[in-house]
């Protein structure tokens, strides 16, 4: 089998779709998607305009598309002609396929709502269990535990009611595999065994193949690497024939941890390699990025660090793809605001010229005459220009303030001064790197304003925690925090300010957890804190951005990066500096670039030397 598939997909791949009950469709009958089905109905929508209204074509078409673009545009077709023709039937069938769409997509959220809004129109017993399995398998994705169980088992509650029993094999798949990824595992496995025994029974074998796959996955954490093998190739060979990749992307990377856990690095990283691009082929976002993640533990085991950090850059990519984007739109409208502010100065500026204009033909026309007006007109002249110093000198203070929130004072100075900043070296400064557990899972499940707003409360009581402490903050970057102490004006205390900063950090997000200001982004933070000698300056002819570089800088990101929660992680090089005055715990050693080894230290409390000179 394993020769066959590596050779077969690195070409012709097709369309994908993925599977949120396993096997099920809300067409009022339960099978499989049929592309075939899809295509002929196609060329029927494209034949006519009426052919494009036709309810029947449209729902075959939402059902079988296995492209989720595809499903989520003629879903969107069908929702809009049966609200039109008050069919409740078939709004009800466009909800449900626009859900499947959108969460083949990533959109969860929308996914959700779409859920929601069929569960209210469900008549019966049956549909109503459907859509509550479909929920579960939602909540799933975004690593809500709790709530994809309960949802699951209410599904399950009623689908056993109704008995249809191919719809209660597949709840109980979806519901073994959420045990799975909890580490459930015999769990896990009383369910498969009850979803295989009721496939065997209605000769359903597609469904078999699933059950089967992810037994070998239970049995893979289990050990039972014989059994695993068996069964997850079993899985591969009969999905192959679907062409239903997301799946076999996941059974992938199971066999990727066999062969790993028997010693086969070789074959553990070709199988993780294939999960990958058979993952980018398709856009299935969460298999890229836990291939990558995959990848990166293999070659670190195996002591190739280049590849490791390779694959773990990757891994951070579609990690922060969220963040990033909502970064990059706040900098792209602080940019527009500073721009429309300028332009409207230029206007009310022509407005003046062009009144003055008019003020001075009137004055030569009918001199003797209009005096007075003349008079007046040089008072409204001298009150326009008056008003516009105001708003030139205002935008003028707007961009100072704007220039300083971007850069260090002395350094926007110069700036102003020269049109350009030296760079310059630091000999000693002392630079963090925070980072939220569980950033990505929260980010994937809330609206973007939302996400902001809790980004915002954490990064702005951070921004005055290093202002206490006088220390400059260097950049966000996704949900990563970076600060650096001692410049730009060197100071001998710099470790010590960074570490009494770095504990209010953890304080402060320990206690807005403890408070549950946050219930749906309960984050927790880890620290990284390395010294050194550092080289900063601003890069940019437009955007300017205060930055640092140096082993210093990629060393504290590489303690942030083997940090853990609420802890705050220090190189050997801070621990020589703050030794006397915090109370450390060694922790082992890393490999940095240049194949250095360094010692890393956890931080625990401040000594009471340094707390009566603080108090």
């Amino acid at each position: 089998m394993r020769s066959s598939f590596l050779h077969k997909y690195p070409i012709n791949y097709r369309i994908c779709f993925f599977l949120l009950i396993a096997l099920m469709q809300y067409s009022y009958v339960c099978k499989a998607q049929d592309q075939s089905i899809a295509d002929s109905l196609e060329i029927i929508y494209n034949s006519s305009r009426e052919a494009r209204k036709d309810l029947e074509i449209l729902k075959g078409l939402a059902n079988n598309s296995l492209d989720p673009i595809k499903r989520l545009k003629f879903s969107n077709e069908l929702i809009e002609i049966a609200k039109n023709k008050d069919s409740k039937k078939y709004y009800f069938n466009g909800l449900l396929q626009r859900g499947h769409a959108l969460t083949a997509r990533g959109d969860y959220s929308k996914a959700l709502e779409s859920f929601f809004k069929a569960a209210s129109l469900a008549d019966s017993d049956k549909e109503l269990g459907l859509i509550k399995v479909t929920l579960g398998d939602v909540y799933s994705l975004t690593k809500n535990h709790n709530r994809a169980i309960q949802y699951y088992n209410e599904g399950i509650e009623i689908i056993r009611k109704t008995g249809d029993e191919i719809s209660l094999g597949s709840a109980l798949l979806n519901t073994a595999d959420e045990y799975l990824k909890n580490d459930q595992v015999e769990k896990a496995i009383s369910y498969l065994k009850e979803a295989e025994e009721i496939f065997l029974e209605e000769g359903y074998d597609y469904g078999r193949a699933y059950v089967v796959g992810t037994l070998g996955l239970a049995y893979a954490k289990l050990g039972r690497n014989e059994e695993a093998e068996e069964n997850i190739q079993f899985a591969i060979q009969y999905l192959e024939k679907y062409e239903d990749y997301s799946p076999i992307c996941e059974f992938l990377s199971g066999m990727s941890d066999i062969y790993a856990e028997k010693g086969r690095d070789s074959t553990a990283i070709e199988f993780a390699l294939l999960s990958r691009d058979l993952a980018k082929a398709y856009g299935f976002k969460n298999e890229i990025r836990e291939a990558n993640l995959r990848l990166s533990q293999i070659y670190e085991d195996r002591g190739d660090l280049p590849e490791s950090y390779k694959y773990y850059k990757e891994y951070i990519v579609y990690k922060d793809s969220v963040m990033n984007v909502s970064t990059a739109q706040s900098m792209a409208g602080l940019r527009a605001d500073y721009e429309v502010a300028q332009k409207q100065a230029e206007v009310d500026l022509l407005n003046i010229q062009r009144e003055n204009q008019k003020l001075v033909v009137i004055s030569i026309a009918v001199a003797s005459f209009f005096i007075c007006l003349i008079a007046f007109g040089l008072y409204r002249r001298n009150k326009f220009i008056k008003r516009t110093s105001n708003i030139i000198e205002k935008e003028r203070n707007r961009s100072d303030r704007l220039l300083l929130n971007i850069l260090p004072e002395e350094t926007a100075k110069e700036l102003k001064k020269n049109g350009r900043v030296k760079a310059k070296k630091f000999e000693s400064v002392t630079v963090l790197f925070a980072d939220f557990k569980r950033f990505t899972l929260v980010a994937e499940r809330l609206p973007p304003e939302r996400l902001i707003k809790t980004i915002d409360y954490y990064f702005s009581q951070f921004d005055r925690i290093m202002e206490k402490y006088g220390i400059e903050k260097i950049k966000t970057i996704g949900d990563s925090y970076m600060a650096a102490s001692g410049l730009p004006f060197p100071t001998k205390d710099h470790a010590t300010k960074m570490l009494l900063a770095a504990f209010e950090m953890t304080q402060f997000v320990k206690d807005t957890k403890e408070k549950s200001l946050f219930d749906d982004a309960d984050f927790e933070v880890r620290i990284g804190i390395n010294s050194g000698p550092v080289v900063a300056g601003v890069v940019g002819i437009k955007k300017f951005a205060y930055d640092i570089w140096g082993d210093t800088v990629n060393i504290a990101a590489r303690m942030e990066s083997h940090s853990e929660i609420r802890k705050i992680n220090i190189s050997e090089n801070t621990y020589e500096l703050v030794k006397d005055e915090f109370q450390c715990e060694y922790r082992g050693e890393v490999e940095v670039k240049n194949q250095r080894i360094l010692k890393m230290y956890f931080v625990n409390n401040v000594k009471e030397e340094l707390n009566k000179r603080a108090g």
